[in-house]
């Protein structure tokens, strides 16, 4: 078993609290009340910023070229789900620039960027993985009896794209050979993991507050 198969089967219980969270299944049934989603697709917008930023700085530290540019393509993939973002905001007249990052946001954002900063490639791949596997398992599950036809639409249609499992694999080959099963690679994932889960709840929550 891989190291990256093997870290999402340990953290199974979290992927299936995200996917049974009143967050994610409102957007299956297609009744999440819309201040909740504008909620989270501008808190998501300012995390996809620090993802980048992420990728960015993993790549500075890549140990070889073919890393350095398989991280550098990466990025443009982030940018292209933040226009994913951009066109909800303007169809739903929702402000994602200048957002006030909530407090579950910043934890997940600082998190990220401190471990990208303080460590090397192997270890910033296992913090970044999570939200790649999470979001492309979330899809493929919503989609599971067909994509229905209601507002959120495009969010199941683009998570449940097999582009995103390529995404993936390519982050999974890079945690397989650059990182090692050790203490600080599995509760790193984890935490990844709790702050995916937090995510869904604080745009749940926050939203209304």
């Amino acid at each position: 078993m891989t190291l990256s198969h093997e870290l999402w089967q340990a953290n199974a219980d979290l992927a299936r609290a995200s996917l049974e969270h009143p967050f994610v299944q409102g957007i299956g049934r297609g009744d999440l009340p819309r201040e909740r989603f504008a909620y989270y697709v501008g808190q998501d917008a300012f995390y996809l910023e620090a993802f980048a930023r992420a990728y960015t700085i993993a790549s500075a530290k890549a140990p070889d070229w073919e890393a350095f540019e398989l991280l550098h393509a990466m990025v443009d993939g982030v940018l292209a789900e933040r226009k994913l973002h951009e066109s909800y905001a303007a169809e739903w007249g929702i402000t994602i620039h200048q957002v006030e990052p909530g407090p579950t946001t910043r934890r997940y954002t600082d998190f990220l960027l401190a471990t990208a900063w303080s460590h090397n490639t192997g270890l910033t791949m296992v913090a970044m993985l999570p939200c790649m596997r999470l979001y492309a398992f979330l899809g493929q599950e919503l989609a599971r009896d067909g994509i229905p036809d209601h507002s959120y639409r495009r969010w199941i249609e683009t998570y449940a794209d097999p582009g995103i499992m390529e995404l993936v694999e390519q982050i999974e080959q890079l945690v397989n050979r650059y990182a090692s099963p050790t203490p600080l690679v599995h509760t790193t994932y984890r935490y990844a993991m709790e702050c995916e889960r937090d995510f869904f709840q604080a745009a749940w929550a926050e939203a209304g507050a």
